[in-house]
């Protein structure tokens, strides 16, 4: 029996999934969070901010195991730097992180951010492991409702995804957080690859909306890796079963 696991961003769409699981499999469950919550039925609360540093040696004290899923648009390199001292000095003794596919290939700030976080784990003595996951039906959800809401659809081309599972990542991660540190593991990511037109259609057709597309070139370095394919993996991949059309079907019944 593993003794209490620190989740980190487990409010978020991960943590969502992840927690009932931890918590199904008999799991100790800690979760720091920026905001004050009432304990529950498995699981601690304790609160912390990893960007600042604060209440982070608190959380890992006395965590055998350490699930990190907080991210964001900016500063997740500075949030793990903190995570991971504290969680070696706390003689943590296994450190799961999350991660996105192709990290380290394209030239936008997320990504970078990922891979200096990757790094910092990787480098930190600590018994670790890493999954790198696609984006998550949920995310590729969000922008493309945000580019319909447009009475043109710009779609830049070139642009192919991947897009996963959130559940399916979630699961994978409890197995891997349960199990013993394997460094980074494969990635995962969802069954199809879709041109970013094929997303955007599929969801008009789903949710009822009728928007014209008006392809567009997408600029710069980020443009030329996105159409070179650099965001792909494909050697060496776990995939997912979940599609993007059985994922909206959830979403629009």
């Amino acid at each position: 029996m593993t003794g209490t696991i620190l989740v980190t961003g487990g409010t978020g769409t991960l943590g969502q999934h992840v927690v009932p699981l931890l918590v199904d499999a008999g799991s100790k469950v800690r979760l720091l969070s920026r905001n004050a919550h009432e304990s529950a039925a498995g699981i601690e609360y304790v609160t912390g901010d990893l960007l600042k540093g604060e209440g982070v040696a608190t959380a890992v004290a006395g965590a055998e195991v350490v699930l990190h899923l907080a991210g964001g648009p900016k500063g997740d390199e500075v949030a793990t730097a903190h995570l991971v001292d504290a969680a070696a000095r706390a003689g943590v003794r296994h450190l799961v992180y999350i991660s996105v596919v192709a990290a380290e290939a394209i030239p936008l700030g997320y990504f970078k951010a990922k891979a200096a976080a990757e790094r910092i784990v990787a480098e930190s003595g600590m018994p670790f492991t890493t999954l790198r996951a696609a984006q998550f039906h949920d995310l590729v959800l969000k922008g493309v409702r945000g580019l319909a809401k447009l009475p043109v659809v710009p779609i830049p081309g070139g642009v192919r995804l991947q897009p996963v599972d959130s559940r399916e990542v979630a699961a994978r991660l409890v197995e891997l957080t349960l199990d013993e540190p394997a460094g980074q593991v494969p990635d995962l990511t969802g069954p199809t690859v879709y041109g970013l037109a094929e997303l955007v259609r599929g969801y008009l057709r789903a949710s009822g909306k009728r928007r014209p597309l008006l392809p567009v070139r997408l600029p710069g370095k980020a443009g030329k890796a996105y159409r070179a394919g650099a965001n792909m993996t494909f050697n060496g991949t776990q995939l997912g079963q979940r599609t993007w059309e059985e994922f909206l079907a959830e979403q629009f019944g």
